[in-house]
């Protein structure tokens, strides 16, 4: 399956929408989406997950970059929407308590 990327600007909030899978394969579109939105100081890039069926280290390695990206510009990274199966992702690898996540309820992590 294919990674499917919309992007929504609304003055200095970025929505990234993504479908699909995140993967080897598909994670440098991912990349070269996201990493701009993080280099702009001031700015908040959200990620909405909610499409995605499945990601691996690949993908995972992408938000950390996002991360890193973020810190050093002074701008912000949220994921949201994310599925049970994703969110546990992050959670068995510790990435929840350093990336900002929404969790499928709804609330901030």
């Amino acid at each position: 399956m294919n990674l499917q990327i919309k992007q929504e600007d609304h003055e200095n909030t970025h929505h990234l929408h993504i479908a699909g899978e995140i993967d080897a394969y598909t994670a440098p579109q991912l990349r070269e989406a996201l990493l701009p939105l993080t280099g702009k100081e001031g700015h908040e890039t959200l990620v909405h997950l909610g499409d995605v069926n499945y990601m691996d280290s690949t993908g995972l390695g992408v938000f950390v970059g996002a991360l890193k990206s973020s810190k050093e510009h002074g701008s912000s990274i949220k994921l949201t929407g994310m599925t049970s199966r994703v969110q546990r992702l992050f959670e068995i690898t510790g990435l929840d308590e350093v990336i900002d996540i929404e969790d499928v309820k709804g609330g901030s992590k």
